[in-house]
């Protein structure tokens, strides 16, 4: 299909997701409906207004009464919307989502965790991270040397430190540890990590060095994350049902290798 010379090209601010992007995305979520089903989208808004009030909401982390007000609608409307369809677009896009297994062997990684954050819920003490100082869940982020997203673990509880998280993603078990790069948080794996001052001692100068060179490359790791938090509903409180956090985590990360591919 020719599209004009006058077609926007450049990534929507709501939604982040260029046009011919959010077309085929749209069209995924059409042809996934079967014929005759009830569309899981609020029929007042359509499959449009519908896919662009979600993708906003997981872009900004608005208010849904806010996003509400825009588009003349009630919140719940709006909050229908969001819940019929990202669970779909998670599921749609999970094809452009790197596992474990596709990561190459021969390859070096950088890796680091991060917190999600959400509100802090009482019957879930498990969520709190005391190296944050708030609630949410931690996920580990690997990139290569040259700064590409390449791998995103499934979340796990806040409370949990970045070498139980890595361990328990089983990501190593094929790997050689000595390929990964991490911060102090990572001894013991078997990665290339700074070395941790010894209680009552001081480190060797060489020691410094391999640190201070260690950190110069360590950089790349936190501009991927940051990138990837430009999803302000991974950076700013979750607020939705607790149960629907973890669907909306596999959406945006969905959304994110999506739109590295369609870049």
């Amino acid at each position: 299909m020719e599209l004009p010379d006058n077609f926007p090209r450049r990534a929507n601010r709501r939604t982040c997701i260029i046009p011919l992007a959010f077309l085929d995305l749209g069209a995924r979520i059409h042809v996934a409906i079967a014929e005759g089903e009830k569309t899981p989208w609020p029929p007042i808004l359509g499959l449009y207004k519908a896919l662009v009030v979600t993708l906003t909401y997981l872009r900004r982390n608005r208010a849904q009464a806010e996003i509400a007000e825009t588009y003349g609608v009630s919140q719940s409307t709006i909050s229908r919307a969001i819940t019929g369809l990202t669970p779909i677009i998670g599921a749609l896009l999970d094809e452009f989502v790197p596992t474990a297994e596709e990561l190459d062997p021969r390859r070096q990684y950088i890796v680091d965790g991060t917190l999600l954050p959400c509100w802090s819920w009482r019957s879930h003490r498990s969520l709190y991270s005391g190296k944050h100082k708030t609630t949410g869940l931690g996920v580990q982020v690997a990139c290569t040397l040259e700064g590409t997203l390449a791998w995103i673990s499934d979340p796990i509880d806040g409370r949990r430190h970045d070498s139980y998280s890595l361990q328990d993603s089983q990501v190593l078990i094929t790997l050689n540890p000595e390929n990964w790069i991490g911060d102090k948080g990572y001894v013991g794996n078997g990665m290339l990590t700074p070395y941790k001052k010894p209680q009552g001692g001081e480190l060797k100068d060489w020691q410094k060095e391999f640190n201070h060179q260690i950190n110069k490359v360590r950089w790349v790791i936190e501009q991927v994350i940051a990138n990837l938090k430009t999803w302000r509903i991974l950076h700013t409180d979750y607020r939705r049902p607790l149960n629907t956090f973890g669907e909306a985590i596999s959406c945006v990360i969905g959304l994110h290798f999506y739109r590295m591919a369609c870049e």
